[in-house]
């Protein structure tokens, strides 16, 4: 009897989890499959540097800045409420994307993006957690969903090369496009209705608290002004007005949501969700997983093309290999982490993908290394660590988080994931060379996996 009572609940949330990592891979697509295309935009709408750089930015801007009000948002109004309005959102800005006839109405849409990004995210794992309520089987969730965001940033940049390869920039918006069509058709079927969180203390009878809106507008500004600054470090010295002023400006601003949240009675980020070691280990994992498998994407496009002269397609297809291991690796996580737990798990992983990255710092900047030897190794065990990684990570992130905060859990992750590329990717570039970079990211993920180890 209980079986046949579990087999179609089992079933259904097998396809509501489907759904939903659907559509978190495609948040991270989307985020990385303007990259190969954004010289065949700037050379159509006659770009220069800074307006490429905001163009590729935009998307996470928005999406990093706005991800702690929509966690809030999720656990405040229910999952699937708002998660279907950000599908709504995410999906008119991609549809008006291809459509673009300027520079102005591409870069709003990509900014719309992000918006719409920014509601999907955190909801989806509010729904997620609403799917697997009891602990241990949203624990065996989490080590599968740790692993789909890096799986999205790699269809993004191999799908996108073959994309403008073979018709236009602008045929790239399909996939979101199409997704979301999907998502907003079978969400009402596969999906469970969610009630808004009752877990947090009770207000008055009759009342309700407000939304920490100056908590909000201080995160969102201080997040997206110091992620620009950093960002316009490919373009401008570190001392310069135009990267300085941004930056601190964003800094102070955060400082300021720190204040405010320590004396607000409902904070848009309560302090104590951050004094969990094992939770802040997992962030940051998390985040420097991201920014060294971004880095590697970035570095290692640039120089195949700019240094050997391959073409984007050619390069989309060296790797080919990095997608491979990075499915093997997820398929291997979850029952790694069920036997030896989280925090192992995450350590070999990062322990794993620092190994690839010093291989690759030491011959993958070598144009005259045969991509056998040169390139393929550090291709293959840096995603291999990485799936193990993220997978670990998101794990060690979300254990023990309460139903109530299930959004609030899903937005600090990504809001994890979109800041590692982009303070580290920014920091790892000033150390000097291509390889240099790499070295370090080694380093500090070889730091991190001894941090890991000790958290048993």
């Amino acid at each position: 009897m209980s079986m046949t009572k579990a087999g179609p609940r089992e079933a259904t949330a097998h396809r509501g989890f489907l759904l939903l990592g659907a559509v978190q891979m495609t948040l991270i697509f989307t985020l990385a499959s303007l990259a190969v295309p954004l010289p065949r935009i700037g050379a159509e709408f006659r770009l220069d540097r800074a307006e490429l750089i905001l163009l590729s930015a935009a998307y996470g801007l928005t999406f990093a800045g706005l991800l702690l009000l929509g966690g809030r948002l999720a656990d405040r109004s229910g999952g699937r409420r708002v998660l279907t309005a950000g599908l709504l959102v995410f999906g008119a800005a991609s549809a008006l994307a291809p459509l673009a006839p300027g520079y102005g109405t591409l870069l709003a849409a990509r900014f719309g993006q992000g918006v719409g990004a920014a509601l999907v995210a955190p909801a989806a794992m509010a729904v997620l957690r609403a799917l697997h309520p009891e602990p241990a089987a949203y624990g065996r969730a989490m080590a599968t969903w740790g692993g789909l965001s890096v799986l999205g940033a790699t269809a993004g940049n191999l799908l996108s090369g073959v994309v403008v390869a073979a018709t236009s920039w602008r045929a790239t918006f399909a996939v979101p496009l199409a997704v979301t069509a999907t998502a907003l058709l079978l969400a009402p079927r596969l999906l469970p209705t969610t009630e808004p969180a009752a877990g947090r203390t009770a207000p008055a009878p009759g009342a309700r608290r407000a939304l920490d809106l100056p908590g909000a507008l201080l995160a969102t500004a201080g997040i997206t002004l110091a992620s620009y600054g950093l960002v316009l470090t490919d373009a401008h010295p570190w001392g310069s007005a135009p990267v300085l002023v941004p930056l601190l400006a964003g800094l102070v601003l955060l400082a300021a949501f720190g204040a405010v949240e320590r004396r607000t009675a409902d904070p848009l980020l309560p302090p104590d969700f951050l004094r969990d070691g094992r939770r802040v280990l997992g962030l940051a994992a998390i985040g420097l997983t991201a920014a060294g498998t971004a880095t590697v994407f970035v570095l290692l496009s640039l120089a195949l093309q700019q240094r050997r002269g391959w073409s984007a397609l050619l390069t989309s297809g060296a790797f080919v290999p990095f997608a491979v291991a990075l499915l093997g690796s997820g398929r291997l996580a979850g029952p790694l982490i069920g036997r030896y737990g989280p925090g192992r798990v995450t350590a070999a992983g990062l322990g794993t993908a620092a190994a690839g990255l010093a291989l690759l710092a030491a011959t993958g900047f070598d144009t005259t290394a045969p991509y056998a030897y040169g390139l393929l190794p550090g291709l293959v065990m840096l995603p291999a660590g990485g799936a193990l990684s993220f997978a670990g990570a998101a794990v060690l992130a979300t254990d023990g988080v309460p139903a109530h905060r299930a959004g609030l859990a899903g937005g600090v992750l990504n809001t994890a994931m979109e800041l590692g590329p982009t303070v580290l990717f920014a920091a790892l570039l000033t150390l000097g060379g291509d390889a240099v970079s790499l070295a370090a990211a080694a380093v500090l993920f070889t730091v991190l996996a001894a941090a890991s180890i000790r958290t048993h």
